[in-house]
């Protein structure tokens, strides 16, 4: 019955861990290039002038159905 109690404790113990590494990984990385979802991609990083060429693209190609 003991060895029951020691599996759950143990499984348990390992959620704990993983949720709690998830979340300091999400609040407390070192590199900026972090973000919640864990992949280690730049998905805080925005590119200004991609952004920039988006949106004129966007516009020229309104103006050339109107």
């Amino acid at each position: 019955m003991w060895i029951q109690y020691l599996i759950i404790a143990l499984l348990f113990a390992g959620a704990a861990w993983y949720v709690g590494r998830i979340f300091w990984r999400a609040w407390f990385s070192k590199d900026q290039a972090a973000c919640a979802k864990g992949c280690g991609g730049a998905c805080s990083v925005i590119d200004v002038d991609r952004l920039q060429r988006t949106i004129e693209l966007a516009a020229a190609r309104e103006g050339t159905r109107s």
